[in-house]
């Protein structure tokens, strides 16, 4: 299986969104580094080591990376479950860094490696490969993103089932326009810090029955995993 919708668009396309991801990232990280290692030393202070989050996730056609992503919460205690207790473990400086979405910016380096997309299906657990019906699997017939359209639609107050029907959606209508979109909405919704949240309960997670894995907690909350915030 090949990348970036290779059925519907050409090889140019294909060619300018890698090098949008790779010029992207670059810039990204070279204008960021600031911020970066500021947060990395607010991290180090605050929350001790490791200042990162590192976890499989699937990538293109279900290949498993580890996504970087700064920590946001405190060790867990002996038997603490990561529902019962991800309010309590969220430090101060983690529900900022996840309602500015700052924690997603270590995520550049997994585009630069090639591993992610700038725009593309959030990436979800690796538990839920063999949960999918054939047509949901298809969302991992592209890298996934660090944005994409079920984010900037509202991931946190959309069904679950109706996320995975906008990636598809997005695999089967990609273009670089749409990306652009897609990423000048994101900037938006970053900026008014819109559908963000930083913790949600279980009865707020619409996550149908076939999806539901129990996660201790040890594991940073993932999009729509055991517990979907970001």
């Amino acid at each position: 299986m090949t990348d970036a919708r290779s059925r519907h668009a050409g090889r140019g396309a294909r060619l300018a969104k890698r090098t949008i991801d790779v010029a992207g990232a670059a810039i990204g990280i070279a204008l960021l580094s600031p911020l970066l290692i500021a947060i990395a030393i607010a991290a180090f202070i605050t929350q001790g080591r490791p200042i990162v989050f590192r976890q499989p996730r699937p990538g293109l056609d279900g290949r498993p990376f580890r996504i970087v992503k700064f920590r946001t919460m405190r060790p867990p205690r002996p038997d603490e479950m990561s529902f019962d207790a991800d309010q309590q473990r969220l430090t101060r400086l983690g529900g900022f860094l996840r309602a500015s979405t700052l924690d997603e910016l270590p995520e550049l380096w997994n585009v630069l490696k090639g591993e992610m997309s700038l725009v593309g299906p959030r990436p979800l657990l690796m538990e839920y490969l063999d949960r999918y019906t054939e047509e949901e699997a298809r969302r991992h017939e592209v890298r996934p993103g660090v944005t994409g359209l079920a984010a900037v639609k509202g991931r946190h107050v959309l069904p679950f089932e109706d996320r995975l029907r906008m990636d598809v959606w997005y695999v089967d209508h990609w273009s670089l326009s749409l990306d652009l979109r897609i990423i000048a909405a994101t900037i938006g919704q970053v900026l008014r810090r819109d559908d963000v949240a930083t913790v949600q309960r279980p009865e707020e997670i619409s996550l149908p029955e076939r999806f539901r894995v129990q996660a201790l907690a040890g594991t940073e909350p993932g999009d729509a995993s055991a517990n979907p915030a970001p």
